[in-house]
């Protein structure tokens, strides 16, 4: 084993023990002594909210999640709380259940635009998406735009990159039949180029099984949600956006080349990009400077939300 790898070694197995480490703990409730509250909407779509404010925040999460481990709640009540602490209730919500063979993510996104129809009167003050769901909430801007005030994308592109489109496929076709560790590690491998050592990349598999997989998923709605974002092409949906949209990125995203993020940016007419200078896909996400510009970008009138432009940093 080289030094170089060694050294990977040491630090990959590390960051997986912790990782491991938080998939143990019990759900923490946030600082105000809440606990998320788990339930379920008339149409099926699960959702886990934080908060209990009178400002409604529709965070819309990759289709993957549509059911949530208690790693991935710990994970995502860390990622919102100052959301939460700015006063705005945050639901996050998982994809319709059963989803057709060959549909599209425009149509989750029909779904996500009959729900907030349907539970919150027809429009909330604020829509999130990350990775798949941000794909998701681009076709919900093009075409359901009068149901939300404000709309950020974050770690999510126009595409994934081809790596990434071949194993998000691979991946969920393993975990629709029970291989769940095998799944994760096929993702580890697209998103991690770097790591040679395999057992460093089995052990990181095992952690990320746990924490991204549900042990009950659905395997048609794993498979049609994996196609669906692996067939996704967001530029017959982007220049037809008549709202401000935040795209958050970074530069070592190996879902997304920052190439991408800027021209997801570049074709979306009125857009402010921020970029995360030596982040990759996860640390974009758990960055904690992403609650902060979501927030600054709420806050400005719809005419100039976006005209903070290109931001690196």
């Amino acid at each position: 084993m080289t030094g170089k790898n060694a050294a990977t070694a040491v630090v990959l197995g590390a960051a997986a023990a912790g990782l491991g480490a938080l998939a143990v703990r019990r759900l923490v409730s946030d600082r105000r002594g809440e606990s998320p509250t788990l339930a379920t909407f008339s149409n099926g779509m699960a959702y886990t909210r934080f908060g209990e404010d009178a400002k409604t925040l529709l965070w819309i999460p990759d289709p993957g999640h549509a059911g949530h481990t208690g790693p991935y709640l710990r994970f995502m009540t860390r990622v919102v709380q100052p959301l939460v602490d700015a006063g705005y209730s945050v639901f996050l919500v998982g994809h319709k259940p059963h989803l057709q063979p060959g549909c599209t993510l425009a149509d989750l996104g029909d779904d996500y635009a009959a729900l907030i129809a349907e539970e919150f009167g027809g429009r909330v003050d604020l829509v999130v998406g990350d990775t798949g769901g941000g794909m998701i909430a681009m076709t919900l801007a093009a075409r359901h735009a009068d149901h939300f005030g404000h709309i950020t994308t974050v770690a999510a592109g126009w595409t994934l990159s081809e790596e990434m489109r071949v194993a998000t496929v691979e991946s969920a076709q393993l975990l629709a039949v029970g291989h769940r560790t095998d799944a994760a590690e096929v993702l580890v491998t697209a998103m991690f180029p770097q790591i040679s050592i395999g057992w460093v990349r089995r052990l990181m598999a095992v952690v990320i099984g746990r924490v991204s997989f549900p042990a009950d998923v659905d395997p048609g709605d794993v498979v049609a949600g994996a196609e669906a974002l692996a067939a996704f092409d967001g530029r017959e949906f982007l220049p037809g956006i008549a709202v401000p949209v935040l795209v958050v990125g970074s530069d070592r995203d190996q879902d997304v080349p920052v190439a991408v993020y800027r021209e997801t940016a570049g074709l979306i007419p009125d857009c402010a990009l921020r970029i995360y200078e030596g982040k990759n896909h996860l640390g974009t996400i758990s960055d904690p400077r992403l609650a902060l510009d979501i927030l600054d970008f709420a806050a400005r009138p719809i005419a100039a939300a976006a005209a903070a432009g290109d931001r690196s940093g």
